[in-house]
């Protein structure tokens, strides 16, 4: 059957022929048989744009080399386990177009700069907020409350990962360099990340439009909030050598990642932005209807909203259970754990708080009914906010160049410590009376 892209009818991407061949198929086996059908055509058409996607994003032998080689500009380098870890660089994207320096220790944490000669008991986990992408060594909100409390904080953040990486980090960690203390920063985009199993599929785009981003394969988690499944799984790719040759061969790619959670949203996402979403209508709604959520798309508005209620509900909810396998780690190993929520300096993200509205209330109400101790940063920049007479996006400017800027991560570092000298004992020193 031929299709094309003009609609036919709320569904409609096939055209007239198909139209009159439907009707004879009602005709004699009845609209379930044509249901029938008409779904397996959807499937058969979503696994041809899969296909498509997955060719246009495909690695160059280059992009591989230099992962494996840690020669990527981006400072990543494949990690068979992780994913990927950071490599020692310096890249100009600092305040001011300056050039920032980052540098790792034999574990793999951030250079340390302040009492590194000193026993660690605070270890800090998370993505690019935790890692301080875009200042140097010494500017990063460790180091900010180490100068502080006299005593060295360890930095194990990485650019990218999602909250259920930064928890295999921490476990993996903790049992080289341990500490009583762990603070675990969650970044709002993070809890996506928790679902992705290739950082490619995320994207809209194909690969000659990604601007030089790097997306390697990753462990990743398959939810269903509806039904409890939560399901661990490692990085598809679990040596350099095979990261270095399935990750070029189309057909292994097709077969391990075609019925990907995130790749279906983001062929949908693409057809609304190719002004095709009917092409996608069938599909979401199947995969709503597993995720326990009953909707009908009938425009590429209700598309949208569609995926990013089922994207998000999962998300939210994956991170929540890794919050609880955190939180039997730590008991097990008796170490306490203060959790950071970090946010970007997005103003609409701060508009929608001041309206009542966040799209993570389902995390913060949990980490309450938890009693978990926590700091919510989006709260502290409104509370600040709240005293300057300037608007949001001017305000914001002060402490984000992308990620925090110095200034930055000395508020992060402030909005931090009261809660974290709570939980320590014995107290540090510039707090023992």
């Amino acid at each position: 059957m031929i299709c094309s892209s003009r609609p036919v009818g709320r569904r409609g991407f096939c055209n007239s022929v198909a139209a009159v061949a439907a009707g004879a198929l009602v005709g004699q086996t009845g609209s379930r048989a044509w249901a029938a059908t008409r779904s397996a055509e959807s499937a058969a058409d979503r696994d041809r744009q899969a296909r498509e996607f997955l060719r246009d994003n495909l690695y160059t032998r280059e992009e591989l080399h230099s992962l494996i080689h840690s020669t990527s500009p981006h400072g990543e380098t494949y990690d068979p386990e992780m994913g990927w870890v950071h490599h020692n660089r310096r890249s100009r994207h600092g305040v001011d177009n300056s050039v920032v320096t980052y540098r790792y220790d034999t574990s793999g944490a951030r250079r340390m700069m302040h009492y590194g000669d000193r026993a660690c008991r605070i270890n800090t986990y998370g993505n690019s907020f935790t890692h301080c992408d875009q200042v140097s060594d010494g500017e990063t909100w460790q180091e900010v409350l180490a100068a502080h409390l006299i005593e060295p904080v360890r930095n194990y953040g990485v650019g990218g990962y999602s909250v259920y990486q930064a928890y295999l980090r921490m476990i993996q960690e903790e049992a080289q360099t341990p500490g009583d203390y762990v603070i675990f920063n969650i970044y709002y985009d993070d809890h996506y990340r928790n679902l992705h199993s290739w950082r490619f599929l995320r994207a809209v785009s194909s690969a000659a439009e990604r601007h030089g981003a790097w997306g390697p394969p990753l462990p990743f988690l398959k939810v269903n909030p509806s039904t409890g499944e939560f399901r661990e799984y490692p990085n598809p790719c679990p040596t350099a050598s095979s990261f270095a040759s399935d990750m070029l061969d189309l057909d292994w790619v097709y077969k391990v990642f075609k019925d990907d959670f995130v790749l279906r949203l983001s062929l949908a996402r693409r057809n609304i932005k190719a002004g095709i979403p009917q092409r996608s209508y069938e599909d979401i709604e199947r995969l709503a209807q597993e995720q326990g959520v009953d909707v009908q798309i009938d425009d590429a508005d209700s598309l949208a909203s569609v995926i990013h209620r089922i994207y998000t509900r999962a998300g939210l909810w994956a991170s929540m259970r890794v919050i609880e396998k955190v939180e039997k780690f730590a008991h097990d190993q008796g170490k306490k754990v203060l959790y950071v929520l970090s946010y970007s300096g997005a103003p609409r993200l701060y508009t929608e708080l001041a309206e009542g509205r966040r799209f993570d209330q389902p995390l913060v109400e949990f980490l309450q009914q938890q009693q978990l101790d926590y700091v919510d940063l989006l709260l502290a920049h409104r509370d600040e906010l709240a005293r300057f007479n300037e608007g949001t996006a001017q305000y914001l400017k002060r402490y984000y160049v992308g990620h925090y800027n110095p200034r930055g991560n000395f508020f992060c570092a402030y909005a931090i410590k009261d809660k974290l000298v709570s939980l320590l004992e014995p107290k540090p020193v510039p707090y023992v009376s």
